[in-house]
């Protein structure tokens, strides 16, 4: 895959196909459903993209032009849907203190002047956004854990500088000594 694919972000897998004209189920892998909307757009793969014909968020079904029967529409179940980064900045607004999960990921987790290590990758579970921490090599030699999870809400999380890549947390090192 080139470069610009690895770049793309998967949004949405298709699902079964439902009905007679070629609805699809649709299972959204974003905070910003607003994106998915009549005459949107999203690739498939680098040269492929699919273009939403109808959607019914309440149900979760979606019609892509040019799939209008269960056949057609056989050929899409589980493929992804990918957006850009870039498109994404444009057409999906933050409130303070929310971020994209792609300008977490590579920030630098310091508490009280320590780096405890650096963000992999952001994991959901219920409710709650946990930041997946590679654990500094200086700690690991030392007998910690290799990665740990902290929760990305108060009181753990102090501040967050996107520019700099840099989350201060406040009982990170308490849940470090004890994975």
């Amino acid at each position: 895959m080139s470069k610009q694919f690895n770049k793309l972000l998967h949004i949405a897998t298709i699902g079964k196909s439902v009905g007679l004209k070629g609805d699809m189920k649709l299972h959204i892998k974003s905070d910003f459903p607003e994106q998915f909307k009549k005459g949107a757009s999203f690739f498939i793969n680098e040269k492929e993209s699919l273009t939403i014909s109808d959607i019914n968020h309440e149900r979760a079904l979606v019609r892509f032009l040019g799939y209008s029967s269960p056949e057609d529409a056989k050929k899409l179940t589980n493929k992804h849907l990918y957006t850009t980064i870039e498109r994404t900045r444009d057409e999906c607004h933050l409130e303070d203190g929310e971020y994209f999960w792609f300008d977490i990921e590579g920030c630098t987790v310091v508490e009280d002047g320590e780096v405890l290590g650096v963000v992999e990758e952001i994991d959901r579970i219920s409710i709650t956004n946990y930041l997946s921490v590679k654990t500094d090599e200086k700690l690991v030699n030392k007998g910690f854990a290799k990665s740990f999870l902290i929760p990305f809400n108060k009181p753990f999380r102090v501040h967050t500088d996107i520019d700099k890549k840099v989350i201060t947390v406040s009982g990170g090192m308490d849940i470090l000594e004890a994975s």
